[in-house]
């Protein structure tokens, strides 16, 4: 065994760059790689009335696993079947409606290779995601999705890291075109994750959390700067919305547009605050989710969201505070 006291930083840094550089490779090449059969895999599974049967033994089980949890999450139900418990018993989790993707580099796996008469025998379309195009797996499937690499991460090109990157991107893509062919949306997205941040942004809708009432800062552009400062202030939501003469929302006044205008102009006895507000805000209607929401101050680095109708009328503030006391964000 090689002495590590001799393997310096610098060596392990290209070491690093080098496992990245192979890995990357070999998930790009996959792209030159999609043709009718990975469509052909895509439309069995989006017609199958059943689930999908991932099954996979060692490093290819692990991805496989992944594979299955990522598929269920993004609206494809499905399951992991360990290949050497399933010629015990677990088999009988395969129905004649299901669809099975079997993961082999090689595609000579002894133990996946005993399920395959099971699966024959059914007559259950298989999915044979390998390396090995002229193995017994390949031979044996349906529909082909090559996985090949030119060699493994690993200095000895025997630990499977190069395969298994290029594997579960292969299966990343099968779920991603999957959940685009099914219209899975962003809260059916959030139904199948009920824990966590997400999971309380689809209990929550905006209208729930949202100051409303009396309480909604609303004010006339027309007002002077000076009076719209008093105003926020004595809100104490750090927030004034701003309506014309019709109720409709023309803009935003917030602590920074604040600071902003006394540092640009030094005499605001004359400003009116249509003058220093944010115009355009951006807003969000009291029916859409509090993880919406939350992702549009995100995105924007705001704090809050004016809540209006379909006639431009504020009806309510969210603000972050109302997201973090819910524990949305």
């Amino acid at each position: 065994m090689q002495n590590s006291a001799i393997i310096n930083s610098i060596d392990l840094i290209e070491s690093a760059k080098e496992v990245f550089d192979i890995e990357a490779n070999s998930v790009l090449e996959l792209k030159n790689r999609l043709n009718g059969d990975f469509i052909k895999a895509i439309d069995i599974i989006y017609a199958s009335k059943g689930k999908v049967v991932v099954t996979g033994m060692g490093k290819s089980g692990l991805i496989g696993r992944k594979i299955a949890s990522t598929l269920c999450s993004t609206g494809t139900p499905a399951v992991f079947l360990h290949p050497a418990e399933s010629t015990h018993g677990d088999s009988g989790i395969i129905s004649r409606s299901d669809v099975v993707i079997a993961i082999s580099n090689s595609g000579e796996t002894k133990e996946l290779l005993n399920l395959l008469p099971l699966i024959l025998r059914f007559g259950v379309p298989l999915i044979g995601v390998t390396g090995g195009l002229n193995s017994t797996l390949a031979q044996k499937s349906d529909v082909v999705l090559n996985i090949s690499v030119k060699r493994e991460a690993c200095p000895l090109n025997k630990a499977p890291t190069a395969s298994t990157t290029a594997t579960l991107a292969m299966g990343d893509a099968i779920a991603v075109c999957l959940l685009k062919k099914r219209g899975f949306s962003y809260e059916d997205f959030l139904l199948y994750h009920p824990s966590g941040s997400l999971g309380k942004g689809i209990l929550y809708k905006v209208g729930e959390l949202m100051v409303k009432g009396d309480d909604i800062p609303v004010i006339s552009q027309d007002v002077s700067f000076e009076q719209a400062i008093v105003f926020v202030s004595e809100k104490r939501l750090g927030t004034a919305l701003l309506v014309d003469d019709n109720s409709k929302l023309q803009g935003v006044l917030t602590d920074g547009d604040i600071r902003r205008a006394v540092i640009k102009h030094p005499n605001v006895s004359n400003l009116m605050v249509k003058d220093v507000m944010t115009k355009n805000p951006k807003t969000i209607c009291e029916s859409e989710l509090c993880a919406k929401a939350l992702a549009i101050m995100e995105k924007f680095s705001i704090t809050s969201l004016a809540v209006v109708d379909e006639n431009n009328v504020p009806v309510g503030l969210l603000h972050i505070h109302d997201l973090l006391r819910a524990g949305v964000a």
